[in-house]
């Protein structure tokens, strides 16, 4: 895509954006009580963040958390996302290597309190095989399942904004056979945005740490 913007241009993106994050949820300190948390792993490290901070600060918010991703075409683009983060970069070496998961993991059990989660009442459970939307959510249920968690009612779901709308159609198609629907809630964390500057293009966007070919990739369908 040509760095060449107009008002008109950017307001499409910016429309395509707020559809594909699919936003339901905008603060975790709004949310009530559900079954379940899955952080589906992606190089949008804020949404985990928001994640672990919430289950940390609020007892009874979830009742289980699943981090959730294998490795995959852009598993590399996490481990570079850790490496550059102005916190997590001390774990960047020890990550590369392990699937997205595990790289979840390694900030929870390293910048957040993994034991105060758990005695506010939330078990973590680890789903480190899948390499796609689709499979985020039927390998995420078998793990659930697997810990007892056979009938949720609700699950709060984090994605890349960009892949937040397909990745919420995926567990609804994953749960669809139980005969009460489970309300799954789509929390992207933040939605991206374009800017035109006071001056003339380029654009930009919202968040420094945003890249801009990654976006681009996932909306026009020539990566996933």
């Amino acid at each position: 895509m040509d760095d060449v913007w107009t008002p008109e241009s950017v307001a499409d993106i910016n429309t395509l954006s707020e559809y594909l994050s699919d936003c339901r949820l905008r603060d975790l300190n709004l949310s009530p009580p559900v079954d379940c948390m899955i952080v589906c792993a992606s190089e949008a490290l804020y949404g985990a963040e928001t994640v672990f901070q919430a289950l940390q600060d609020r007892a009874g918010v979830a009742k289980c958390l699943v981090l959730c991703g294998g490795i995959g075409h852009s598993t590399h683009l996490l481990y570079e996302a850790v490496s550059h983060h102005p916190r997590y970069s001390r774990v960047g070496d020890a990550v590369r290597g392990l699937p997205e998961a595990r790289v979840l993991e390694v900030i929870l059990d390293g910048f957040f309190e993994r034991s105060l989660i758990i005695s506010n009442g939330c078990q973590i459970l680890v789903e480190d095989q899948s390499t796609n939307c689709g499979q985020n959510a039927a390998y995420s249920r078998q793990v659930l399942e697997t810990a007892g968690f056979h009938t949720p009612s609700s699950l709060v779901v984090n994605q890349d904004p960009t892949m937040m709308l397909r990745t919420r159609a995926s567990f609804e198609k994953v749960y669809e056979d139980l005969a009460v629907p489970v309300s799954v809630v789509s929390y992207p964390a933040f939605v991206p945005k374009l800017r035109l500057p006071a001056s003339t293009p380029p654009a930009a966007w919202n968040l420094s740490s945003w890249r801009r070919s990654r976006a681009y990739g996932l909306w026009n369908g020539s990566s996933s």
